[in-house]
């Protein structure tokens, strides 16, 4: 079978939907600088605090694969200009927002403009480029986007803070729609392919509904939030619609997804080092924020500054990822990718950094060239290793790894970290059980603590909640090492040539859905 020729103007449609990208992947990460400043300003407890941080990549990991469907039926163009339009609404809303409440509504918001742009701005690139060499450039560039994206996110939030109150972080989305809206209306391409038939919404409705209330379940779990009773109801509930979706896949002689591409390694091994990553990622960069900030007294844009290493080195990854995988083979890449960044994260639990010096900046370094590679190398692996039929599901299923990486793994850092922390606090002599419990909570509640205690006590209930995140600081990172490590040994094996992957990230074989 002969390769159809390539898209004359396919250039420039990478670099609409790079543009399209762009404001989504600057959400994942703008708020965290903001975090301190947010929480005093909205008075929101620690619970609403990682509400308003991870309800946007939990909502949209349970919507991504329905938009992905639903474009590749009515066309990715479409789907793409109205997510864009609705993410530039939800903003204004989010940074008008009075109350913790209303901001995590504007986030729901959001997340469904986000769920729509990510599977079309996958689906487009992978039936753009069918050479696998420039596949995997255009990729690295699009991981490019991402990453230097998501690293710069914190300098811009810290920049917006040092002139403008919390609220800009959400607007600065406003002008860049009014930028990338009319590029995209005009570089993408008006006429092509669809699939045709009913998008089948009973299907995508229990696909949400699953998917939200067992990321619920596992949230509230985890928090303590819920009795065992609700926590195993709700999450009985999210398993049996997640139950009942496969069965209906299986069986619907139109699926709204085909389950066949779980059969692909390269396409599991994606999957996984997408969710791990990211998950590792967004934890690590929290705890960084909070770090700076509420432990060395930095200010949002002195630790958007301190993260610049991160930023620039992640901007270099995704196009080395997809030369080196092209080079060598995207095994190799991908595990020694993972590896490094093993060792940056262990390096960096051990640093100090109320002396940095050149080792923290260089480890930060590391660490974003090593993560932008392997995230990178995820794409290539579940891009290369679909057809240009199933794009749409393909982009579907990498963007819901990298959501839902991001948003389990700021709820378990934050759970981790709430909890690691309460156990290492000693509060001073003469604090009341009532206010020693508060501090307990978090880093943010030992300085409402002690703003209202008299100075020399306060002072003391600060020191010693900056002291206990230092230590907490240093096991998240341990923890966040070690899980790299794992996924390192689980990609080997799933990324095996015996198993059916070449060097390029293609399955050798395909694995037919049986009528």
């Amino acid at each position: 079978m002969s390769a159809r020729p390539p898209d004359p103007k396919r250039w420039l449609v990478l670099l609409a939907v790079m543009l399209a990208f762009l404001p989504v992947v600057l959400d994942m990460t703008i708020l965290h600088v903001a975090v301190p400043t947010l929480t005093q300003a909205l008075a929101a407890s620690n619970t609403q605090v990682l509400w308003i941080i991870d309800i946007y990549p939990l909502l949209m990991a349970g919507l991504l694969v329905p938009m992905g469907t639903l474009a590749d039926r009515v066309g990715n163009r479409r789907i793409l200009l109205t997510g864009l339009a609705v993410f530039g609404i939800a903003s204004a809303l989010a940074g008008l927002a009075p109350t913790a409440p209303l901001l995590i509504v504007a986030r729901m918001l959001l997340a469904l403009g986000g769920a729509m742009i990510l599977p079309c701005v996958l689906g487009i690139i992978r039936r753009s480029f069918e050479d696998e060499a420039e596949r995997g450039l255009a990729l690295g560039l699009w991981g490019t986007v991402g990453a230097a994206g998501a690293a710069v996110g914190p300098l811009i939030g810290g920049a917006l803070l040092a002139h403008f109150w919390w609220g800009s972080v959400f607007l600065i989305n406003v002008p860049v729609m009014l930028v990338v809206l009319p590029a995209c209306w005009l570089l993408l391409p008006r006429k092509e392919e669809i699939t045709h038939g009913h998008w089948p919404i009973g299907q995508a409705v229990l696909l949400i509904l699953g998917m939200i209330s067992a990321v619920y379940a596992i949230k509230a779990g985890f928090a303590a939030k819920q009795s065992p009773a609700v926590v195993v109801l709700v999450l009985t509930i999210g398993v049996g619609l997640l139950s009942l979706f496969v069965r209906l896949q299986l069986r619907s002689p139109a699926p709204m997804l085909n389950l066949a591409l779980f059969a692909r390694p390269a396409i599991v091994a994606g999957i996984v080092m997408a969710i791990v990553a990211s998950g590792s990622l967004a934890g690590v960069e929290l705890t960084l924020a909070q770090e700076l900030q509420y432990v060395l007294g930095k200010t949002p844009l002195e630790a958007g500054i301190f993260m610049i290493p991160i930023m620039a080195a992640a901007a270099l990854g995704g196009p080395v990822a997809g030369w080196l995988s092209t080079r060598f083979g995207l095994r190799p890449v991908a595990c020694l990718s993972l590896a490094i960044s093993a060792a940056a994260l262990a390096g960096l639990a051990v640093t100090e950094f109320h002396d940095p010096g050149p080792i923290v900046p260089v480890l930060l370094a590391v660490l974003g060239l090593a993560l932008s590679i392997g995230l990178t190398a995820s794409s290539i692996a579940i891009m290369g290793a679909a057809d240009p039929s199933e794009a749409g599901a393909a982009g579907s299923l990498e963007a819901t790894g990298y959501e839902l990486g991001t948003g389990l793994g700021i709820t378990l850092f934050g759970v981790f970290m709430s909890v690691v922390f309460g156990h290492h606090l000693v509060p001073p002599e003469g604090l009341s059980d009532g206010l020693a419990e508060q501090a307990s909570r978090s880093i943010g509640d030992v300085y409402v603590v002690g703003r209202n205690l008299a100075a020399d006590q306060g002072a003391a209930v600060i020191a010693a909640g900056k002291a206990a995140f230092s230590v907490t600081h240093s096991v998240l990172l341990t923890t966040a090492a070690v899980m790299m490590g794992l996924l390192t040994v689980l990609v080997y094996v799933l990324l095996a040539p015996a198993r059916g992957v070449t060097a390029g990230g293609h399955a050798a074989g395909r694995v037919k859905r049986a009528g």
